[in-house]
């Protein structure tokens, strides 16, 4: 059965739970409404205190934003999908689940990359902090960290939003690029090699700079006094944190799209399948409150 045109798509992960769905619902709204409250706390409190004004407060407002932005993608979503009957989304807004989740993933990694910049600026080159991370270059890193992620995910959604479709059932949760690729009738390279060199050359070389500031974070730690040391880690580590905790919950999502994954219990893939969406959320601003306190002396 060929589809030129799909107008819904088929989420066919839900399984049925009976009345306990109600307790879910119950429960995933406790922790959506805990993870909006705790980030719009955090952004708040860094928006009126003029003395948080400085670049690594904006940039965890940035951070807070995106998790804000991301929670909002998923969680509205799942809780109709849990409560419906029939599990069933509309073409139009399966591709705008895609952009929020996806522009949510890329926006992080650039978030965390301008994270661990500026802490290896201000440890590294202390003397030189003020002049190198001027408002103007703050304000540079945030738009970078939001419009190259918008860049790709447009790129990325044009790329497929227009190809036949042999199908419109999605094993999943929510939609993903993956699973409207794999649904695809005729040729999906472009998409694919597109996917992959943009991994490599971007997401990778952040990932392996973020990871080679903190070594050089360390280098210095180790070589300086016992309070740089301890100011310094008590600092990077919750960034450091929140950078693994997403780096595996997007393993977990890339595992589970890439390869057969029917030999591990359905709810164990459902719960690793909203991880990096929901995890991430709610740990980055615990994990970042305490930073907060931190920053002004290091």
């Amino acid at each position: 059965m060929n589809f030129s045109q799909v107008s819904y798509f088929i989420l066919s992960a839900y399984i049925d739970i009976g009345l306990f769905r109600y307790l879910v619902f119950v429960f995933l709204m406790c922790f959506y409404v805990f993870i909006i409250g705790c980030n719009v706390v955090l952004i708040v409190v860094i928006c009126v205190n003029r003395s948080l004004h400085e670049p690594m407060y904006l940039f965890l407002c940035s951070l807070f934003v995106n998790e804000l932005y991301g929670s909002t993608g998923l969680f509205p979503f799942l809780l109709i999908q849990i409560l419906s009957d029939v599990h069933t989304v509309p073409a139009p807004l399966c591709f705008l689940q895609i952009f929020c989740l996806y522009m949510f993933g890329n926006v992080e990694f650039y978030n965390l990359a301008v994270m661990s910049y500026d802490r290896y600026i201000a440890i590294c080159y202390p003397l030189q902090y003020h002049s190198l991370m001027s408002f103007t270059t703050v304000v540079r890193l945030i738009v970078i960290s939001w419009f190259l992620p918008f860049v790709n995910i447009v790129v990325m959604i044009s790329l497929n939003i227009s190809s036949q479709l042999c199908g419109n059932v999605i094993d999943r949760l929510y939609c993903t690029n993956h699973n409207i690729v794999n649904l695809a009738c005729g040729s999906t390279t472009a998409s694919n090699v597109y996917g992959l060199v943009y991994t490599f050359t971007m997401i990778f070389s952040l990932v392996v700079m973020i990871f080679y500031t903190y070594i050089r974070i360390l280098k210095v730690c180790f070589s300086g006094s016992k309070q740089t040391r301890q100011k310094a880690i008590s600092t990077c580590t919750p960034h450091l944190a929140s950078l693994l905790n997403f780096s595996f919950g997007c393993f977990f999502e890339v595992m589970q799209s890439r390869f057969d994954m029917s030999q591990v219990p359905n709810i164990l893939r459902i719960i690793l399948s909203i991880y990096f969406v929901t995890c991430q959320p709610l740990l980055a601003p615990l994990l970042q409150k305490k930073s907060i306190k931190q920053l002004r002396h290091v």
